[in-house]
């Protein structure tokens, strides 16, 4: 009596569809079967830019393989951001190796003249000092005059000293911390041309995994706004079949059980695997829960096929799910 009436309820909503009870109890023990429909979760492929689309490298009902192109956006200012930041990577480069390597060597022997001059001017203020000493102890100079032949000699071996150093220096590369400002400068120029590079190459957006395309959301030349999908795609792996069992059926179920898909029109069955088993049940009217009440509890259980045979099911199509 109560088998009678859950087939009579099962047939009424279209969730079993078994030729002898859910549980297969008849004598010929023929697997149970169900009703249920394929599912897609569909891929929304967009773009993290805003721009005019440019391109549209994809048609509705196309098959698309993996990075193919599928559409790409007016991307003039972001080439050129790029353009610029390459450029201002390239001086940040040149300035760091400049500072590093220290003064040209022209640069260095300009100063290394100016130091032979500064030591010709040396050796004759010297040479003056001492003939104004020999003067001045014989009384025929000034003592003033003596002092100025040597501060002049002074003057002239400060000189010498000073264009020495400069020539030093001017093989030294540049300080330290010189070198640790500008070498931050490059990275900070590098890190600008890595972003300029990833805004220009959101432009363009390819296929993730192979599919079909079910529909493109924009035409060419409308603004496309950042986020906005512009092609629907189905990759074979998201093709599903839903469908949904009696409770006393669902122990029997485990991730992983095979089943075979019957669908109309198909040229032969399309096997597939349990993925899914949903952890809650369902009422499909408004019900009390009650021992009588039981065989109204049923629970959705998904199914993938394989890749190869998925592309055979469209979404929205019923099917018949039989156990094996």
């Amino acid at each position: 009596m109560k088998r009678s009436r859950f087939l009579a309820y099962a047939m009424r909503l279209a969730i079993p569809l078994v030729a002898c009870g859910a549980l297969g109890a008849c004598s010929d023990r023929a697997a149970p079967t169900w009703q249920g429909y394929v599912e897609g979760e569909f891929v929304y492929l967009s773009s993290s830019q805003s721009g005019k689309l440019e391109q549209l490298d994809v048609a509705r009902g196309q098959e698309i393989t993996a990075n193919a192109p599928v559409f790409a956006l007016e991307s003039v200012y972001e080439a050129a951001a790029l353009q610029q930041a390459q450029q201002q990577l390239a001086a940040a480069r040149a300035q760091l190796a400049d500072i590093r390597t220290g003064k040209r060597p022209p640069e260095i022997d300009v100063t290394k003249a100016q130091l032979a001059q500064a030591v010709a001017n040396a050796r004759k203020a010297a040479q003056q000092l001492t003939r104004d000493e020999m003067q001045y102890r014989v009384g025929g100079i000034p003592k003033g005059q003596l002092d100025d032949s040597r501060a002049a000699a002074d003057a002239a071996n400060a000189q010498v000293r000073e264009l020495t150093h400069e020539v030093d220096v001017a093989r030294l590369p540049g300080r330290s911390q010189q070198l640790l400002a500008q070498a931050a400068q490059v990275e900070a120029a590098q890190a600008a041309v890595a972003q300029a590079q990833w805004r220009l190459d959101q432009k363009r957006v390819n296929a993730p995994a192979n599919g079909r395309v079910y529909d493109t959301l924009f035409r060419v030349g409308e603004w496309v706004q950042a986020g906005s999908p512009v092609v629907q795609m189905l990759p074979p792996q998201n093709i599903k079949v839903r469908f949904f069992v009696p409770e006393t059926a669902v122990g029997s179920l485990a991730p992983g059980r095979s089943l075979t898909i019957h669908c109309d029109g198909c040229a032969s069955d399309v096997k597939a695997k349990i993925t899914y088993l949903s952890v809650s049940a369902e009422y499909t009217p408004p019900v009390i829960y009650s021992n009588e009440s039981r065989a109204k509890l049923v629970f959705m259980i998904e199914a993938h096929p394989s890749v190869d045979d998925a592309p055979r099911l469209h979404p929205g199509q019923p099917v018949s799910v039989t156990l094996q």
